[in-house]
């Protein structure tokens, strides 16, 4: 099979010669029944790739590589994709080995009858597990081994942790060069609501789980989750790139990388302080996925435990 090259710029995971995720440090919104809408991105996480730190790694990791980003808990992540409107790519997302669409366990398949991916750039972002109904529940980092996290949830243990990134490349001659202008036009109106910011995987589960976290489910926002407009014939799934992303606690950080996590933007009063506003998606042209019954009968981390403290640095 042919491999794209994944590689790390600027804090910018790259897979293939036109797609990249950034990993957007943000607020995590109030888990308190309400839903809320898209919170603003402050500034891009570090990222790290594991094979240059691979003497102070576990095994596991070097065998897994892929990269590394620090997460405090009380911050919550998006992940921002960027690419070509005119040659998109389809893109998985797992969260600890399970699928952030569908619930269930995370492969390399595309599945078009049950949508278990995203086209990207048109989905231009993705903050959460899909909740149904044009809602998701936010990326919030936990500890492994609590039993917070999606894959503790879903599987029953929490073995992996971490993010899975799939991204196929589209089949050749698939789409046109350069794009017709009424479907560029179709795709303005989502490019332009985005907002700014400020400023190998598979194999054993990992060792070290202490050291580790996985993604929980936070509060409620509005976000939908695009279906496939092009087909599942118009990707090729013998041309892919993947990364597993590690996510580690501060200290873990330093410890690994000898440097110190930057300091979070992400306070209590950080969008009144720096005037950072809500984000809504014009995108009332465009249907979103069916709800998954597995990710909806999945609770956030406040309804697990509501005297736990979120606000907190691991």
């Amino acid at each position: 099979m042919p491999r794209i090259d994944v590689e790390v710029r600027d804090d910018t995971l790259k897979i293939g010669p036109r797609f990249s995720v950034s990993f957007m440090r943000t607020l995590r919104i109030p888990d308190d029944g309400r839903t809320y809408p898209l919170p603003a991105g402050l500034g891009r996480f570090p990222v790290a790739r594991i094979q240059d730190h691979r003497d102070r790694v576990p095994a596991q990791w070097r065998e897994h590589g892929g990269v590394m980003i620090p997460m405090y808990q009380r911050e919550a992540l998006w992940m921002r994709f960027d690419g070509a409107y005119h040659k998109p790519n389809a893109v998985k997302v797992g969260v600890g080995k399970v699928d952030a669409l569908t619930g269930k366990p995370f492969t390399m398949d595309l599945d078009g009858q049950e949508q278990n991916y995203l086209v990207a750039p048109q989905q231009p972002w993705l903050d959460g597990i899909n909740a149904g109904d044009g809602m998701i529940r936010q990326f919030v980092a936990m500890p492994l081994g609590q039993g917070y996290t999606v894959e503790g949830q879903v599987t029953g243990e929490e073995r992996f942790g971490g993010i899975q990134l799939v991204s196929f490349e589209p089949k050749p001659d698939r789409f046109p060069e350069p794009p017709p202008m009424e479907y560029m036009e179709s795709v303005d109106a989502v490019a332009a609501a985005a907002p700014a910011s400020a400023a190998g995987f598979g194999g054993a589960p990992r060792g070290r789980a202490a050291t580790e976290m996985g993604l929980g489910a936070g509060g409620r926002m509005v976000q939908k989750l695009y279906p496939d407009p092009f087909g599942i014939d118009a990707w090729d799934t013998d041309a892919f790139g993947r990364c597993f992303v590690h996510i580690v606690n501060s200290e873990t950080w330093r410890e690994i990388t000898g440097e110190p996590v930057p300091p979070s933007p992400v306070t209590a009063d950080a969008y009144q302080a720096h005037g950072y506003p809500w984000f809504g998606l014009y995108d009332e042209h465009l249907k979103d996925l069916p709800a998954s019954k597995t990710l909806g009968a999945v609770k956030s981390v406040d309804e697990l435990d509501p005297h736990k403290v979120n606000d907190g640095a691991w």
